[in-house]
């Protein structure tokens, strides 16, 4: 009976032992797994296409989601917000001028990503080279939100102040009152269920 108990115990105290183990296995697991195979460890497929075509890539984010309409937008909404003609050749001046530097930018951007990525994986880097890189890195990325941050503050005088809340009100932006200002698209009930609406 003795013999049983204590063969009891230690089976238990390998399963124990095998789930402590696996659980934290489970924790050390990185979030990052399945990006080791990207080309460029740091970008996604997603990123490098949206630097590749001059897009937001989250950097206007600031003049955005304060009220300040951005340019791509705009022109995407011309006949919702009754741009003028006028205001549409200013407008479209403003994309184009953006879009190329963005687009000039995000190609330094990404083959500066590279160089630091194959930088690592050829072991030739130490921290005076890396310091480097980070810096022109840095300088690229820096002069990539300018560009697009630019381009937004350049919009409001062009526009009335009604097109603007207009601007906000279609980009779902107008939540002076968020329980009578539902943005299209989003579910009613969870929306003001969010919002703590009564």
């Amino acid at each position: 009976m003795m013999h049983r108990n204590a063969l009891f115990l230690i089976v238990l105290l390998l399963i124990n032992t095998a789930l402590v183990y696996a659980d934290s296995a489970a924790n050390y697991r990185s979030k990052y797994v399945g990006q080791e195979l990207r080309e460029i460890k740091t970008l996604s497929k997603e990123d490098i296409d949206e630097l590749k075509n001059g897009e937001g890539w989250g950097l206007a984010k600031a003049a955005e989601l304060n009220g300040v309409p951005g340019p791509a937008h705009l022109l995407e909404m011309k006949f919702e917000i009754q741009l003028s003609e006028k205001q549409i050749e200013q407008i479209s001046d403003i994309y184009e001028k953006m879009k190329t530097d963005a687009i000039s930018l995000g190609l330094k951007l990404i083959d500066l990503e590279r160089e630091l990525n194959r930088s690592f994986e050829t072991g030739e880097i130490d921290e005076e080279s890396l310091k480097g890189l980070l810096s022109r890195i840095s300088d690229v990325y820096a002069q990539l939100r300018y560009t697009h941050l630019s381009a937004h503050l350049k919009t409001p005088s062009i526009l009335t102040t009604d097109q603007i809340k207009l601007y906000n009100k279609l980009r779902g932006y107008d939540l002076s009152d968020p329980c009578e200002n539902i943005p299209e698209g989003h579910d009613p009930e969870m929306w003001k269920r969010h919002n703590k609406c009564d």
